[in-house]
């Protein structure tokens, strides 16, 4: 069957999940979510705070005791949960797809490519539940030493709302394969995905307590999962903002071990030896895709100064190109931005690029007159020092920068606090060798933009963020090493 859009789709589960069961807040406070594209309240949730962390977090806790269900689960055992696990998300695909785009506004067809990726990251993580291993030391001395790699215990898992389901996957899986216990908070503006899922991690078979879902606040929800003393991780994307405040939470209660994966104004130079077109779609793509709500998207864009003018006339053509409008429309390649916050931000960037003498090409307002909808936008002539130049818009403005040699581009390319991925499009290897290598960033594409596959590490250099999702890397940041020493007797007792 062919998943098919549904914009009346039905939202069942409002709840916390804790312990396997479904609860009302201990306040009985709600919080509305919205639907961007209409602006019109979809639901009310239930709004965990702190007495509701410290509930989920002892569920965890109480899970991972030693001698529990869960701990004295086989490691195979444990892949077996998140393939079935994986397989109830492709069953309710059409479902959940629909959801997403349902409380985040992304197009249906995009909300498709979502939830099979994060199938295929379970499917992945299930892999390698049972190939975390240590390994034997030739150490000095008359002793056998040898390391177990353990999980690090209850895990704190922050999601964001530009892509709510895919980014529980590369959290959940990993942290799940490698054994420990979670505590989830996705984003305010779309927890009911998320809430759908607990309802498949307790059909999958999943141990009370091993699973817990606290939709909330950031100060408040997830201010008290940072703080928690009996968290021993937390893991968060998001903005580099809300990453510090969690790096000070973490260092002021029990310095629990923190991923962060934070904001970015990546780099993407287009040298002058390019075929035209085709880097245009790719600079395209990598702005616009997600409606700009990307953290990796290529905002800084980068051309020489020989195919400055030809480029900028095709990228204006191929925004005025975009269809924006009703996301489960499948005609649609851009729905809203997530909220009228955002909204504002957005439009406020885009006036101060007016003002500070940006050409702008095209776009510039607003698109349509409800919900959350902005123009696609294109500006040439942007220099550095310019606030579209500095700040993560998250949204669909392209701001297209003049350069002379690669030397300037790769130095501008790093003029910045963020350093989460950058990109060069030349057919010179040698050009694309040397920005690699000289470029800070964490990922760096080479003729193509969000290339990513689960099996390759995610993150960032410098305010980008720390640690790696995706891959065995993320697996490690999962896992303690703890090292086990044996005496070995010299002679007969």
């Amino acid at each position: 069957m062919t998943p098919t859009p549904n914009p009346k789709v039905e939202v069942k589960y409002t709840q916390l999940f804790i312990n396997n069961e479904f609860h009302n807040s201990v306040s009985g406070k709600t919080f509305p979510v919205i639907n961007p594209s209409t602006g019109e309240k979809i639901c009310e949730v239930q709004e965990g705070d702190k007495a509701d962390v410290d509930k989920a977090v002892a569920a965890a806790k109480h899970a991972f005791r030693n001698g529990s269900e869960w701990r004295t689960l086989d490691a195979s055992d444990r892949g077996r949960l998140l393939e079935k696990f994986a397989d109830l998300i492709e069953r309710d695909i059409e479902y959940l797809a629909n959801l997403n785009t349902l409380e985040n506004g992304k197009p249906f067809n995009d909300s498709l490519g979502d939830v099979m990726f994060a199938v295929k990251t379970l499917r992945y993580y299930a892999g390698c539940a049972d190939k975390i291993h240590g390994k034997t030391i030739p150490a000095d001395g008359s002793a056998f030493s040898y390391t177990r790699i353990e999980p690090v215990g209850v895990c704190g898992l922050i999601i964001p709302w530009n892509f709510p389901l895919l980014l529980v996957s590369n959290k959940f899986g990993p942290a799940i394969a490698a054994g420990n216990v979670v505590v989830l908070k996705p984003a305010e503006q779309t927890p009911l995905s998320a809430i759908y899922l607990a309802t498949l991690v307790k059909e999958a078979g999943f141990p009370a307590g091993v699973v817990n879902i606290i939709p909330g606040y950031g100060p408040t929800a997830g201010g008290a999962l940072t703080a928690h003393l009996d968290v021993d991780k937390v893991s968060f994307t998001g903005s580099t903002e809300v990453g510090k405040l969690i790096q000070q939470a973490a260092g002021n209660s029990n310095t629990k071990r923190v991923t962060l994966e934070m904001g970015g104004k990546s780099p993407l130079v287009v040298c002058s030896d390019v075929d035209l077109d085709e880097a245009v779609l790719i600079a395209h793509n990598a702005l616009f895709f997600n409606m700009g709500e990307c953290c990796c998207a290529g905002s800084r864009t980068f051309v020489h100064e020989d195919i400055y003018d030809a480029f900028v006339a095709k990228s204006k053509e191929l925004a005025q190109k975009r269809v924006v409008g009703c996301p489960f429309d499948g005609k649609t390649v851009q729905g809203p931005q997530i909220d009228d916050e955002q909204f504002n931000k957005i439009l406020t960037l885009i006036e101060s690029g007016k003002k500070e003498g940006a050409k702008l090409e095209c776009g510039g307002g607003r698109h349509g007159s409800k919900g959350y909808f902005v123009q696609p936008t294109v500006f040439s002539n942007v220099t550095d020092n310019m606030r579209i130049a500095k700040e993560e818009i998250f949204g669909p403005v392209q701001q297209i920068f003049k350069f002379k040699t690669l030397e300037e581009a790769i130095e501008r390319s790093n003029n910045t606090e963020y350093g989460l991925a950058a990109g060069i499009l030349t057919k010179d290897i040698n050009k694309a060798i040397l920005y690699s290598q000289q470029v800070r960033a964490g990922t760096i594409w080479i003729n193509c933009f969000f290339a990513s596959a689960v099996q390759t590490p995610f993150g960032g250099f410098k305010m980008s963020g720390q640690g790696r999702e995706f891959g065995t890397d993320a697996l490690k940041a999962y896992c303690e090493i703890k090292t086990v020493t044996i005496k070995i007797p010299q002679k007969n007792s």
